[in-house]
């Protein structure tokens, strides 16, 4: 059962996914957007990333769609690990290590942890994590919607 049946009448639900043909290679980031019965799409890619850039690409794409004015509570389902635990449980000691992470090295990835970090401001969040590739209808439709981003003239 998809889990926007009865969750997207009352909050913004959103699925985001990436993917990426070779790692690193071409990739594509998707979003789906459902409030109210309604649904955006969003898609994009570029030539050279890897799929971790790209689940990070397709929430901070998403977000950056949210109307300023929305103040509702923010339903956002990725199917990647790094994603869910780097903004739920590792940005912040990063932040107060000025993006270091305990080993002392620079975060990878940094640019887009500053820029989600920065979408993610004044909105409620519900961060939620969904199995890839096992039926969910949002997440499938937000694969679809990677796939689609994926650059078509990427290594011709």
């Amino acid at each position: 059962m998809p889990h926007s049946s009865k969750k997207s009448a009352k909050k913004l639900v959103i699925y985001t996914d990436g993917a990426c043909s070779g790692n690193p290679g071409p990739g594509g980031w998707g979003a789906l957007l459902i409030f109210k019965g309604r649904e955006k799409e969003l898609w994009g890619g570029e030539d050279d990333t890897t799929n971790n850039r790209m689940e990070m690409m397709a929430a901070i794409k998403a977000l950056q769609a949210v109307k300023p004015d929305y103040l509702g509570e923010i339903e956002l389902w990725t199917d990647s690990k790094y994603l869910l635990d780097g903004i739920t449980k590792w940005i912040d000691g990063w932040k107060s290590r000025s993006w270091k992470k305990s080993d002392k090295k620079t975060v990878l990835n940094k640019d887009l942890w500053q820029r989600l970090d920065k979408e993610r401001q004044g909105k409620s969040i519900n961060w939620q994590w969904v199995k890839g590739h096992a039926g969910d209808a949002g997440n499938e439709r937000a694969d679809e919607l990677a796939r689609r981003g994926v650059p078509r003239s990427a290594g011709k």
